[in-house]
């Protein structure tokens, strides 16, 4: 009885086994060599990274020239304001 229980369960075991499915096979796609740039290309990169270059700066220029256009006008409005508010105080007194 003893055999037939381990047979039976010996083959079940293989049955299980043999249906059991394979993992996929797992496709790894080959290496491709990287491209090179041209001298070309790369004299108008550097080129254009050059006219990139020239325009931000002239860009900034422009800017720090319009930073102290409204420095000085925010020092004009600073005075003015200070007059007024004198003005205001001579007015109340008077």
């Amino acid at each position: 009885m003893r055999i037939l229980i381990v047979s039976i369960i010996a083959a079940t075991v293989a049955v299980s086994t043999s249906n059991a499915q394979s993992p996929k096979p797992i496709v790894v796609p080959a290496m491709t060599p990287a491209t090179s740039q041209t001298t070309v290309a790369t004299a108008v990169t550097t080129t254009s990274t050059q006219t990139t270059l020239k325009a931000l700066q002239a860009i900034k220029a422009a800017n720090d020239e319009i930073l102290k256009q409204q420095e000085a006008t925010l020092l004009k409005l600073d005075e003015i304001e200070k007059a007024a508010n004198e003005i205001r105080i001579y007015t109340k007194r008077g």
